[in-house]
């Protein structure tokens, strides 16, 4: 099943949580093992296995003992510098447009284009 908007949340973490099996059963482990590996309990392995709702420090552990805590880089990643910081860096400063439009004397003020 794709993970997407359509999904509801309750979905979406049964999705989640049967990836998560898949990966555990691939990687040749019972939930006894993942789970001790994690430092979670079995029964937390097997509610989140299930998509029941864990605890994010849970979700955490479970996904390096998976080998997946990377992924989450991909899902959420750094912001990186904006584009104010690009021109500090570079030495340059900020450059207001100018107040009128194209082709409008300064001073005047702004009207709709169809008002006369």
């Amino acid at each position: 099943m794709k993970i997407g908007a359509e999904l509801t949340d309750l979905a979406v973490l049964q999705a989640l949580g049967e990836r998560l099996a898949a990966r555990r059963i691939a990687m040749g482990m019972t939930q006894a093992e993942a789970a001790e590996q994690a430092g979670v309990s079995k029964r937390t392995l097997e509610r989140l296995e299930a998509g029941d709702a864990v605890q994010s420090p849970n979700l955490v552990r479970v996904l390096r003992v998976l080998q997946l805590l990377d992924g989450l880089e991909a899902l959420l990643p750094s912001a990186g510098p904006g584009p104010m910081d690009v021109l500090r860096r570079e030495g340059k400063t900020r450059q207001r447009a100018p107040r009128a439009g194209v082709g409008e004397p300064a001073g005047q003020p702004w009207r709709w284009g169809d008002e006369s």
